[in-house]
């Protein structure tokens, strides 16, 4: 057997800050990091929990320039979105930190400055698109165009999302600029290279070789392809005004690439969080360090980063990357575009106290292996069958019982018969089986062994039946209770990785501290004549309306998106200036609004002109409500010939504007005006 390591370094993908966290982020990420980490110090493991927030690269300023800010502003935001939001899920990082701090840039500059010196960087002139007009040349995210693959004319300079191929803004058809909408020009500019294709014979021998036992499938197969396929040097400096300078001579107006300073972060976090003892957690072979990505990740966390740090030669690699697939929501996938996604901080406001079980859920049906889908159904179904009805279900009977029967504390065990010892037996099987599940990255599969537990309670209480077997042996249903009991303290240390709010609620429940891991196999936890505290629900029952308002909100989401995408009506013929000059155009009032009898659309209104006030006929019935319309000022077509309809004279038109999904919404002035004003 492998002995263990000396300590542990895990790190958990640094979250892009220019936006929010989504339940995708926290099932392929966070959420198996943490539960990994908690279980490493329920061991009484050394180990680092280090994160931070991604605050450099292209998106983030074209977003400030978008809001009008500055992309210190916009790191700003949302580097406490994020941060607020993981600690409100109980995301138990050692450090959080930042790819904008002091420490950061040092820790990058000093990286970047010893490959610099010690030649192992190419230095290439290539030629690079330039906006004119802004002076300066285009990052990939800033130049759109047409993607030579599918068409899509609003292809990205680096990927075509409509298609998903990989792209570089050179291979883009008609390329236009976004910060001026010119056609940029090509321009010679001196950048750094990474020579990746140097190391494909370590990387072969280190991870084809060396990995393709314990690393995940997905990830081993992502790997190998692209080594299979053949690496190219890859640049680690670029021209932008945002980022950590490139510290040599003559790199004036240029950064350290995202990809490059990003995994940095890892080690600049580390170092700011334990400034005296950072480099045992990064530099000691005894360190066992372990990435947790999105499979998004896996090239840059087991090629690229590996390589710098090969290059560096004083860091030690990854031990595992055990990369997850991609969660779904509602069938589709996530997109942070089209704001389709369940925002980890949204939840948090509309599901106060119940971050264990989106923990749960996330969890139960994490994409493991494959992509899994989130639906809220599922979520409701989860919470009410599984965490009430089983894990709830089973301690609150256990408790409730003890508490009826006697008065609360855990009663004298009598005599075991064989019901008693084979639940004792399961109980001490659950903390190993567990533990090796985790530490095989497989926390679905643990997690379901913790709620197996839970149903070993359940059905010894079915089986034994105390509230019946108080009425004819209350010794013997004091040794059941004394059992069920045990069961219940057992299934704290297990539930903490998983779910610490229930966890620490259920401690206290039965008023006891819980041990280490292993304490989960002691039977006698809570000594008889241990007093428990008053019981109390660990999971309540989430209704039918609840998740109904949340997928509704998903249906205003996905409503809203197809009417900004909805194709605008083709323009009519040309009129002359002389035609749209005989139409009088006026503001009025509306102080009349009634339906028309007999009909569905029909409103007769009663509008003060200036000029006099007329009736006019409309079908937009549908759409307002008559009252509601009275008092509000409207544009007019006062010189439309009269026609009668529905016996009524009507004598003009309301200008209205009609959405794709055929709502109307009344064209007004945008400030109050004298009636009978002329619209120009």
């Amino acid at each position: 057997m492998n002995s263990l390591p000396e300590r542990y370094t895990v790190t958990a993908a640094l979250p892009y800050a220019n936006g929010p966290v989504h339940i995708g982020h926290l099932a392929g990420v966070y959420l198996p990091a943490d539960i990994y980490v908690r279980y490493l110090r329920a061991q009484n493991r050394d180990v680092k929990f280090i994160c931070g927030s991604d605050e450099h690269g292209v998106p983030i300023t074209i977003r400030a320039q978008k809001e009008g800010v500055t992309p210190q502003q916009i790191v700003d935001k949302y580097h406490k979105i994020i941060g607020d939001s993981f600690r409100e899920f109980n995301v138990s990082f050692d450090v959080y930190s930042r790819t904008s701090s002091k420490t950061h840039a040092e820790v990058s500059s000093e990286f970047f400055k010893k490959l610099y010196e010690e030649g192992k960087f190419i230095e290439q002139t290539t030629q690079q698109l330039y906006d004119e007009q802004a002076g300066q040349f285009l990052a990939d995210r800033y130049v759109v165009g047409t993607c030579p693959n599918c068409g899509n004319e609003n292809a990205y300079g680096d990927q075509c999302e409509r298609c998903g191929t990989s792209l570089s803004p050179t291979e883009l058809i008609n390329p236009r600029s976004m910060l001026s909408g010119n056609t940029p020009v090509l321009r010679d500019t001196k950048h750094w290279f990474l020579p990746l294709d140097q190391y494909e014979p370590w990387l072969r021998e280190w991870i084809i070789e060396g990995h393709k036992n314990d690393w995940k499938t997905n990830v081993y197969g992502q790997c190998k392809s692209w080594i299979d396929q053949g690496l190219h040097p890859r640049a680690v400096t670029r021209d932008l005004d945002w980022g950590v300078p490139v510290p040599v001579p003559g790199a004036e107006g240029k950064v350290l690439y995202v990809w490059f300073d990003a995994p940095i972060g890892y080690i600049s976090a580390t170092k700011e969080g334990f400034p005296d003892e950072w480099q045992k957690y990064w530099q000691d072979p005894g360190t066992k360090l372990v990435h947790f990505i999105g499979k998004d990740n896996i090239v840059f966390h087991c090629i690229i980063f590996p390589v710098m740090l090969q290059a560096h030669g004083d860091y030690i690699l990854p031990d595992n990357v055990p990369a997850n697939e991609f969660l779904n929501l509602e069938g589709d996938k996530i997109s942070t575009s089209r704001n389709w996604a369940v925002w980890l901080h949204e939840y948090l406001q509309d599901f106060p106290g119940q971050a264990d079980v989106l923990r749960y859920v996330l969890c139960a049906n994490a994409p493991e292996t494959k992509d899994n889908d989130f639906t809220w159904k599922d979520f409701q179904a989860r919470n009410n069958n599984e965490l009430v009805a089983t894990l709830g279900n089973f301690v609150n009977r256990a408790a409730v019982l003890t508490q009826k029967f006697f008065e609360g504390k855990v009663p004298e065990r009598g005599e075991l018969i064989e019901i008693d010892e084979e639940v004792f037996r399961q109980v001490d099987e659950f903390p190993t089986r567990v533990g090796e599940l985790i530490e095989n990255y497989r926390f679905r599969d643990a997690l379901a062994e913790v709620m197996n537990l839970a149903r070993v309670g359940n059905k010894y209480l079915a089986e034994t039946e105390p509230w019946k077997l108080i009425k004819t042996d209350a010794a013997r249903t004091g040794t059941v209770l004394h059992v069920a009991l045990q069961v219940a303290a057992a299934l704290v240390p297990l539930l903490t990785p998983f779910l610490p709010e229930s966890a620490e609620k259920l401690a206290k429940m039965l008023n006891f501290q819980p041990g280490d891991w292993q304490s989960a196999t002691r039977a006698e936890q809570l000594p008889a004549g241990h007093q428990l505290q008053e019981p109390a629900l660990l999971f309540a029952k989430i209704d039918d309306a609840v998740v109904n308002a949340q997928v509704q909100k998903l249906l205003d989401t996905k409503q809203a998106n197809a009417l900004a995408n909805a194709p605008v009506t083709a323009a009519k013929e040309n009129v002359s200036f002389e035609e749209f000059g005989k139409m009088d155009l006026r503001v009025g009032t509306i102080i009349a609004a009634e339906k028309v009898a007999k009909t569905k659309k029909l409103l007769k209104l009663t509008i003060d002109t200036g000029l006099d006030q007329r009736t006019i006929v409309s079908g937009i019935a549908e759409s307002f409500i008559p009252e509601a319309l009275i008092g509000q000022q409207a544009m007019v077509l006062l010189n439309l010939a009269p026609r009668e309809i529905k016996g009524i004279q009507s004598q003009g038109m309301l200008l209205l504007a009609e959405n794709a999904d055929g709502s109307l919404a009344l064209m007004q002035p945008g400030a109050a005006v004298r009636n009978g004003s002329s619209i120009l």
